[in-house]
């Protein structure tokens, strides 16, 4: 399990990354950032960025390495990456490339929750969501082809994970759209005549009880440090 950090916003990662190239000021590191495209892997809000800077240097990571002067702008303070936070940066980084974290994507929450919709309209759902995807794939695909022979891949690798990942998801998605769609779902009778009668299914009536010693996050290995 990846080790608790002073702080925990990958945009910090980000930043410390970016400075790990040359000391840059904030505004530097935000254009690049734009302009690498990392908007499409890291939650970015450029009006947070000085703050995160500053957090940065509150905890010793970066410190002011100079100040910029451009004709008649303002002065600009251009930060740097200390010692410890190029450690910092490398474990951080480190810890995240090797150690599977557990996560909670949104769609995986309603997933857990779907039995609250009918399950025609949860099928309907489902076929918007892939047509979705399948726009967001073919959009992806559009962007690699664009840089292929421009750009090195080690610098599209996220775009091609981002690629393989949704069209994981839609292959996933169509095929449980196709039980729902033709009621082969195991458990959809008495999903279906629950929402239509409101009366609970007799088969699901024990399984509190069957499965009540049961916990699938230790099961797995999932149970976090407060858990």
């Amino acid at each position: 399990m990846p080790k608790r950090r002073k702080l925990g916003n990958p945009l910090a990662l980000a930043v410390m990354v970016t400075l790990g190239e040359r000391p840059m000021h904030p505004y530097e590191i935000a254009r690049l950032l734009r302009q690498r495209g990392k908007e499409s892997s890291i939650k970015i809000n450029f009006g947070s960025l000085y703050t995160v800077v500053q957090n940065l240097e509150k905890h010793g990571f970066v410190e002011v390495a100079g100040v910029q002067r451009d004709g008649n702008r303002p002065e600009r303070t251009v930060y740097g990456l200390t010692d410890a936070g190029r450690t910092e940066m490398h474990d951080w980084l480190a810890d995240l490339v090797a150690v599977p974290a557990r996560e909670y994507p949104l769609f995986e929450t309603a997933l857990s929750l779907i039995g609250a919709l009918h399950p025609d309209e949860a099928a309907e759902l489902l076929r918007e969501r892939l047509r979705a995807l399948e726009v967001h794939a073919a959009g992806l695909r559009g962007v690699l082809d664009q840089l292929d022979g421009e750009l090195p891949r080690m610098f599209v690798i996220e775009n091609e994970y981002q690629l393989h990942m949704v069209r994981a998801q839609a292959e996933w998605v169509r095929a449980l759209h196709r039980e729902l769609a033709d009621d082969t779902l195991d458990g959809i009778d008495g999903w279906r005549g629950w929402h239509e009668t409101g009366d609970t299914p007799e088969e699901w009536a024990h399984l509190e009880e069957k499965f009540q010693d049961f916990d699938p996050a230790e099961a797995t290995g999932e149970r976090g440090e407060d858990g």
